[in-house]
């Protein structure tokens, strides 16, 4: 008999053996996967690659679609990806976020008739997918919908142009209606998975139901140690330039310091706010390809995050370079960042989301550097701690342990 016909076994007297034959009796299970949406291959995109090589008979539910031929293929690993009525709507790439209350309606349509259980990979809708009462769901949560609950009203706030008071009105109505759905959805999920303990305690704050935490994967094995050259003597911060992850603050902290070099990558919406705060010392690289961003991960003094993460990858992807961190000491990178005062630590945290903080804790490592705190192999062994293998191992796990 498979597995998601069995008979119910208790959890905590499972057997390893009885464990490990349920793994792999998983890899028959024609699992249901349901993702938000799929506008390129970031974060959550490659959480779901990591889940369909654990479920290689699964099938992909997406309200949009906009991979390339190539990147689907690599997310799905030849499995059947089926986007929602609104992906064929014309232009819709260009305004599918301004589309939340048409997504509620169209993550229902998905029929997961035909699957023994199903995954949810939500930061917004997927979770509010329907199931019937025979199936298990499984709901991967990245996030509660930050714009609709605790940065609503910063969200608001910062509408602006033609019309920006209507438009405002429209935001707050639009993010009410959005909250009355979303409470809608918790009841129907069976069990909660968050990517951090930060995500963890919102999900109780939300929605008030407790959430295992399996941190999602970090692509180890790209991130490597730099083969040959030494450390150079400019720090790194590597983000897309939207708000809240606070480039500005980064780039005028060191406007401050012209005495230590930083080399900023990436792109957005926050590019003129970066190079009007930038000093001489500042160099503003834009979009790297891969292997040139990863070679300047690798050499850099240190790198630079001042973002409030849910989970925060980029930061790992550097610790598996060898590279220590600086980052705010609160969120997800209060997660995977080792302060001073722990054993092998690979980085410092700063408390407050302001130039000050950071001036100091560019003190404090500048010290610490000199006294040879950080150790490439540190950086490295914390990385590996949030790999892709571990994630689908405890994913796995995690499933097999809990259903039914």
């Amino acid at each position: 008999m498979t597995l998601w016909g069995s008979s119910r076994t208790n959890r905590h007297d499972m057997k390893p053996a009885v464990l490990e034959d349920r793994v792999k009796d998983l890899s028959s299970a024609p699992v249901g996967i349901v993702h938000d949406w799929m506008p390129g291959l970031a974060g959550g995109e490659r959480v779901v690659q990591e889940i369909v090589r654990c479920f290689p008979q699964s099938t992909v539910y997406t309200l949009f679609d906009f991979l390339s031929p190539e990147e689907r293929a690599e997310l799905s690993q030849g499995r059947p990806v089926h986007a929602s009525r609104l992906n064929r709507l014309p232009g819709v790439r260009k305004y599918y976020r301004y589309l939340l209350l048409q997504c509620t309606r169209a993550i229902e349509e998905f029929d997961m008739a035909g699957h023994p259980f199903v995954i949810s990979s939500s930061a917004a809708v997927a979770k509010g997918v329907l199931t019937a009462p025979g199936q298990t769901h499984f709901a991967y949560v990245h996030s509660p919908a930050r714009y609709a609950w605790d940065l609503t009203h910063e969200y608001v706030a910062n509408i602006d142009g033609i019309a920006a008071g209507l438009k405002r009105m429209a935001a707050r109505r639009m993010m009410h209606r959005f909250r009355l759905w979303d409470m809608r959805t918790p009841p129907s999920i069976d069990h909660f998975i968050a990517n951090s303990r930060f995500i963890r305690q919102r999900i109780w704050k939300v929605y008030r139901r407790e959430a295992d935490v399996i941190f999602p994967p970090v692509n180890t094995e790209g991130f490597t140690l730099p083969q040959a050259g030494a450390r150079e003597d400019y720090y790194l911060t590597v983000s897309r330039m939207v708000p809240y992850k606070r480039i500005p603050l980064i780039v005028e902290a060191f406007a401050r310091r012209p005495d230590l070099r930083l080399r900023v990558v990436g792109e957005g919406p926050e590019m003129a706010a970066v190079r009007a705060a930038a000093g001489p010392n500042v160099e503003i690289l834009g979009h790297l390809p891969f292997a040139e961003m990863k070679r300047q991960m690798q050499h850099a003094r240190a790198f630079v995050f001042a973002a409030m993460e849910d989970f925060g990858i980029v930061p790992v992807e550097a610790q598996a370079c060898g590279t220590p961190v600086i980052a705010l000491g609160h969120g997800g990178t209060a997660e995977t960042v080792r302060p001073l005062g722990q054993d092998d630590p690979t980085g410092i945290w700063f408390g407050e989301q302001t130039v000050e903080s950071l001036l100091g804790a560019l003190d404090t490592f500048e010290a610490e550097a000199r006294a040879g705190t950080f150790h490439a192999e540190a950086c490295r062994r914390n990385a590996l701690s949030f790999s892709a293998a571990r994630f689908r191992a405890a994913l796995l796990a995690h499933v097999a342990e809990r259903l039914p």
